[in-house]
């Protein structure tokens, strides 16, 4: 477990500045409920059920994209899922934060305006360039603890992310005890059976550098996705480029293609590839080949086939743990969601300790109505999942560890 103090440890009526990550999908101008502000509820209602003053920091988007936009809307979703009053400021520490800030009584909830919208927030810089800025030194006196629970943000070293430590006595929430548990698990944990990985998803580059540092933990790797057509291409087959207007496997490939060789060489019996793969059929049905028999990649190919899915079950209910990073296929598409979702019901049933990682993956689970208490942890990171399976430092956590050494 991590060396870093959680929530337990915060004295009794506290004025608490807590960082979340609800950086949400935005439609029609407004934020989309989703698994973060479910899973961050449970750091926010305990604190404010403990009777500290709670005053939350979290981000939306980065300047210049469509999806930068004001929290107003995020304070009224979270607000549901805590069953209580969340307080909104359209301002981060300015006068009027920290008027609001100031008049919080005990168990009352208050949401800042986007961080994202401080220009000291975002430039990536050390902690103690991050603590001196304004943003820091304005809000860190007014507080006496600091919380990060944004776990799917600490690869970032920006200010609400690893400045306030160094300013405040600083706590893990729920979200960051229980992600850093279970994401660094395949680098700490010791496993009795064999360790499976399943790789899949659109960023090859990243899934790749996985296989590479995983090499001496994981037994055996089940490709799909972007990632498992690259590696068809290194066996010899006539996949894994780009076809029409597709732009996902050309660049991939010349950036990866030593790696990829390199990995399928050295761990080649390992590595279990696809034997079929399905596309979108001229009756715009499912349609599936034998990666056999294709001589020439004429079509985008959208999925595993079902003789691959079948296939991937058995190595997957022999082990101890399996991890998953990416999705097989374009499962937003019932017709083309067979491989991601049929291994996922394979580890489901399987008695074995499991993670399904990344944003996009852990949506399958609630898009095809499985049980998320059938896996031992689905993660809500993306890049800090990367991050910890290849055992690459995440600032925030550091910084977190380091505060405990000094407290």
């Amino acid at each position: 477990m991590a060396a870093f103090h959680t929530i337990d440890d915060i004295p009794a009526d506290s004025r608490v500045l807590v960082r979340l990550d609800l950086n949400s999908p935005i439609e029609d101008g407004e934020p989309q409920d989703n698994r973060r502000f479910e899973r961050h509820a449970e750091t926010v209602r305990e604190l404010a059920d403990a009777g500290h003053r709670v005053v939350l920091m979290a981000h939306q988007g980065r300047p210049g994209r469509d999806d930068f936009t004001s929290l107003s809307g995020h304070a009224a979703i979270l607000a549901d899922h805590i069953d209580h009053d969340v307080a909104f400021v359209a301002d981060t520490y300015g006068d009027e934060a920290v008027e609001s800030i100031d008049a919080l009584g005990a168990g009352e909830v208050l949401l800042l305006e986007n961080t994202r919208m401080c220009d000291d927030e975002l430039p990536e810089a050390s902690p103690e360039e991050k603590a001196e800025t304004e943003f820091v030194q304005t809000l860190a006196p007014r507080f006496d603890a600091y919380v990060n629970d944004a776990y799917s943000a600490a690869h970032r070293k920006h200010a609400s992310l690893v400045g306030f430590p160094l300013a405040l006595p600083a706590y893990a929430g729920r979200v960051m005890e229980t992600e850093y548990e279970a994401n660094t698990a395949i680098a700490t944990r010791e496993f009795d059976g064999p360790v499976t990985m399943v790789v899949g998803g659109t960023k090859a580059t990243d899934v790749i550098g996985v296989m590479d540092a995983l090499d001496d933990r994981v037994d055996r790797f089940l490709l799909g996705g972007v990632a498992g057509e690259l590696f068809l291409r290194a066996a010899g087959h006539p996949v894994g480029h780009d076809v029409g207007e597709m732009d996902l496997f050309d660049e991939q490939w010349e950036a990866n293609r030593e790696l990829i060789e390199s990995v399928l060489d050295e761990r080649g019996d390992a590595i279990h590839l696809a034997t079929d793969l399905a596309y979108e059929g001229s009756d715009g049905d499912r349609a599936e080949v034998a990666v056999d028999d294709i001589d020439e990649k004429t079509e985008g190919y959208l999925d595993v086939g079902s003789e691959t899915v079948t296939a991937y079950e058995p190595p997957i209910h022999e082990s101890d743990a399996v991890f998953v990073k990416g999705a097989l296929g374009v499962f937003e598409d019932e017709r083309f969601a067979d491989g991601t979702v049929g291994v996922l019901e394979a580890i489901a049933e399987t008695d074995c300790f499991s993670v399904v990682g990344g944003g996009d993956t852990s949506r399958a689970i609630e898009m095809y109505g499985l049980d998320e208490d059938d896996f031992s942890h689905v993660s809500i990171a993306g890049g800090a999942y990367i991050r910890a399976l290849t055992g690459e430092p995440l600032p925030a956590v550091e910084t977190l560890e380091a505060a405990a050494a000094e407290q």
